[in-house]
Formats: structure tokens, C-alpha cells, sequence
């Protein structure tokens, strides 16, 4: 399908009025609710940008995560993630 240079204000003007509706005016009664999320996987479409740093730690916190958590680097930067999220 081609884009009409005419659509771009069409569409503007549309998210604008979605944009400015309560949640409450939105009509989800054709969207089925979903319960059961065991099929589901987290992370599938969308992952945070990871980067490699150099980061010193205390030798026992080190030794904390890795006895505890194979995944002890995941198991850090969720730590780090739930401290920046009390901080807001």
C-alpha cells in the first residue's frame, strides 16, 4: 500500500484524538481478556541494549550473586533495576 503525503495529517489528527481521551472513553469490549499467560515469553520481541563495562565489586557481593544465581549478571543488573525503580 502507498503512502499519500495527504494520510500524514489524517493520521496526526486521529492519534491526537487518542491521545486526548480518558482511559475510561476507550471501547475494549471486542478485545478478548487474556488469563493465562503460560504460553507467553518475556522478552521476545523487545530487550534492553546491553553494554559491556568494567565494574568493580566487593569480592563477597560477587560471591553473593554467583552462589545464588547462575545467571548472576542478570541477577545484578535486575538488582540495579529495582534500585533505580525505589528511587524514583
Amino acid at each position: 500500500m502507498k503512502k499519500d503525503e495527504n494520510d500524514i495529517p489524517k493520521l496526526e489528527e486521529q492519534l491526537a484524538a487518542l491521545a486526548a481521551m480518558k482511559d475510561e472513553d476507550i471501547d475494549v469490549s471486542d478485545i478478548p481478556e487474556i488469563r493465562d499467560f503460560a504460553g507467553f515469553t518475556r522478552g521476545k520481541y523487545f530487550r534492553p541494549m546491553k553494554k559491556p563495562v568494567s565494574l568493580r565489586l566487593d569480592a563477597d557481593v560477587l560471591e553473593w550473586f554467583k552462589h545464588r544465581h547462575p545467571k548472576y549478571q542478570t541477577a545484578i543488573n535486575s538488582a540495579l533495576r529495582q534500585y533505580i525503580h525505589t528511587q524514583r
